[in-house]
């Protein structure tokens, strides 16, 4: 019921996320194969919306619901290599147009999560190393996150939240679903 109420919300703002209820949940089974510990569920439940409703495509909104804390997370986590030199690309050809969307997020409250960057800048955008952008062409993903209050989880806010949030991180999912649409993966080698 929850994810169907906030594809509605976002259907109703014009945000194209989308995704079956049913199909968006993460399962709550643990792989205990090889874990030391055995417990047979998790202890925490997610939930993904992208754009055509598929759970494996680029471009999501993340639902995390946990004892420990619950938010929300937007954009490319694990963009497949090709994906990852599409966005690239594009952040080092038009650098105001990726500053344009930075700006958009901080408006919002939202900055990218630097968290998981390569050590230097790869070697196609070395002559970028100066620029305002070059910690961004570093980052081997593209994620914005919200936490959310036990209160707002708790109650029917939570549809708003996630939808008010949908609508924060919209620009770097734009950005992002325009690079790998526009881009040819193949012409990335320079």
């Amino acid at each position: 019921m929850l994810l169907a109420d906030v594809v509605a919300g976002l259907a109703e703002k014009g945000i194209s996320l989308a995704g079956d209820p049913k199909k968006a949940i993460f399962r709550i089974y643990r792989d205990v194969r090889f874990s030391k510990e055995k417990l047979p569920y998790k202890t925490h439940a997610g939930a993904v919306l992208t754009r055509d409703g598929i759970k494996g495509a680029a471009g999501i909104l993340y639902i995390h619901i946990d004892p420990e804390g619950c938010w929300l997370a937007a954009g490319f986590h694990a963009p497949e290599p090709e994906q990852l030199g599409a966005i690239r690309e594009a952040i080092y050809i038009d650098p105001p147009r990726f500053e344009t969307v930075r700006e958009d997020l901080a408006k919002a409250g939202l900055a990218l999560d630097m968290k998981e960057t390569l050590s230097r800048i790869p070697r196609d955008y070395q002559d970028a190393a100066d620029w305002p952008v070059a910690d961004v062409v570093r980052l081997k993903r593209f994620v914005v996150r919200r936490p959310l209050t036990p209160e707002t989880v708790a109650s029917a806010g939570l549809i708003q939240a996630g939808v008010a949030f949908a609508a924060d991180a919209e620009p770097l999912l734009r950005f992002g679903w325009q690079a790998l649409t526009v881009l040819d993966p193949t012409a990335l080698k320079r």
